[in-house]
C-alpha cells in the first residue's frame, strides 16, 4: 500500500478510520498544521504525514506510525526519507504499507472482539441487498424505485420496532455497570464516541 490521502476504513468498522501518523525527532507527536488562507480569521488545519515536512516553520517529522481515530497507536515506527518524498513529488508515491499493515492489524483485533452477526442473519442482510440491487436492472424503472422504497419502508419499520428497544437495553446495562461505554462500543466495533451516539440515535428513533 502507497500514500493514500484519504483515510484508511473497513466496512462495519467506519468510526476506526486509520491513517499514517507521525513522530518528531524527540519522539512526540505533533499536533495539526495550519494553514493561513489569506481569509481573515481563516485557517485550515491538516495532520496529512506529508504537510510535516519542516518547509514554512512546520515541524519536522523524523519517522511515521500507524494511527486509528480511537486513539491507538503503532508500536513499530518507519522512517520516513524526505528525499525521497521531494524526489516524487507526490505523497501518494511513497510506501506507507508498514503503517497500513500495523493499523489493519489493529482493526483484525478490534473485529475479533465485537459481536459477530449470526451466519444466518447475515446471509438474510445479503440477500436483501442483493435483491434491491437486481431492481437497478429492471426495464420498468418506475415499479423498481417503486419495489425499492416499499423494501426500504418495511426496513425502517423493523429497525424502528427493534433498535430503540436494543439501544435503551444496552443503556440500562451499561448503567448498571459503571456508567461506561468502553464494553458497549467494544461489542459494536466501535470509537467509545461513535457508541454513544449510535445509542443515542436508536433510543430516541421513530418511524410513522
Amino acid at each position: 500500500m502507497y500514500g493514500e490521502q484519504d483515510g484508511w476504513r473497513r466496512d462495519g468498522f467506519e468510526s476506526h478510520e486509520g491513517m499514517v501518523g507521525v513522530l518528531l525527532a524527540d519522539g512526540s507527536e505533533p499536533g495539526p498544521v495550519f494553514f493561513d488562507l489569506g481569509s481573515g480569521a481563516t485557517f485550515h488545519e491538516s495532520s496529512d504525514w506529508w504537510h510535516y515536512d519542516g518547509t514554512f516553520r512546520r515541524p519536522t517529522a523524523t519517522s511515521m506510525r500507524g494511527r486509528c481515530a480511537c486513539g491507538w497507536r503503532g508500536t513499530k515506527t518507519y522512517v520516513i526519507d524526505w528525499e525521497k518524498v521531494r524526489e516524487d513529488d507526490d505523497p501518494d508515491a511513497y510506501d506507507t504499507s508498514g503503517p497500513y499493515r500495523d493499523w489493519k492489524a489493529h482493526l483484525d483485533e478490534v473485529a475479533e472482539r465485537a459481536v459477530a452477526l449470526p451466519e444466518d442473519l447475515a446471509s438474510l442482510l445479503g440477500q436483501v441487498r442483493e435483491q434491491l440491487d437486481r431492481l437497478w436492472l429492471e426495464e420498468n424503472k418506475t415499479r423498481a424505485y417503486a419495489t425499492m422504497l416499499k423494501a426500504c419502508d418495511a426496513l425502517e419499520a423493523i429497525v424502528a420496532e427493534t433498535g430503540p428497544e436494543a439501544a435503551r437495553a444496552l443503556t440500562r446495562e451499561q448503567d448498571d455497570e459503571d456508567g461506561s461505554t468502553p464494553s458497549v462500543a467494544e461489542a459494536l466495533g466501535m470509537t467509545e464516541r461513535a457508541a454513544r451516539t449510535r445509542l443515542l440515535h436508536y433510543e430516541h428513533l421513530t418511524w410513522h
